[in-house]
């Protein structure tokens, strides 16, 4: 982004907005870590991953907490 320092990493809220990463909290970097190595499993392929969690959860169904009716894709459509 214009105007800041060379490397520094920034996100972005919900306005669009930049806002600053804070690099030292090491629990956010194990964070990172877990998932970069969980990413690396499945060679950076979001299809790959999502077909894994897909399993997971046809195996442990019991461990799922479904949406509320209204919270469902297409079923609350202001009618």
């Amino acid at each position: 982004m214009p105007g800041e320092a060379e490397g520094e990493v920034k996100a972005m809220n919900k306005k669009m907005e930049p806002v600053p990463v804070d690099e030292g909290d090491e629990e956010i970097d194990r964070i990172r870590e877990v998932r970069r190595r969980i990413s690396e499993e499945f060679g950076h392929d979001p299809y790959r991953l999502v077909a894994h969690y897909m399993e997971l959860q046809k195996e442990h169904p019991e461990k799922l907490v479904r949406a509320p009716h209204s919270e469902v894709a297409g079923t609350d459509r202001g009618e």
